[in-house]
């Protein structure tokens, strides 16, 4: 299983960029295709400004599929604005981890 870490600062209005979030959430769980294939997990820190993304994948054809679609575009465009720019992003394969969510 493949996965990415996604972090960066905002300090700007919570509203806008919780929309961001629950609407990629829910574009992801209405996919089909990648329902229950691809996780995204977003966190707060303790700070309030650090931001951590979340993704894990099931395959290559996954993570295509869903780097295919409008609402990651969107979704990709967003988190650089509210990041000021590229945040930090580092890919990794998942070694181990809990049963559950």
């Amino acid at each position: 299983m493949r996965g990415i870490t996604i972090t960066y600062k905002y300090s700007g209005d919570e509203a806008p960029w919780q929309s961001a979030m629950k609407d990629f959430i829910t574009a992801i769980e209405s996919d089909p295709v990648i329902a229950g294939k691809f996780t995204y997990q977003v966190a707060v820190a303790d700070d309030k400004e650090t931001r951590f993304h979340w993704g894990r994948w099931d395959s290559a054809e996954t993570l295509a599929h869903l780097q295919s679609q409008e609402f990651f575009k969107t979704f990709a465009g967003q988190v650089r604005a509210f990041a000021g720019g590229a945040p930090s992003a580092i890919g990794h394969d998942i070694a181990m981890k809990t049963s559950g969510w």
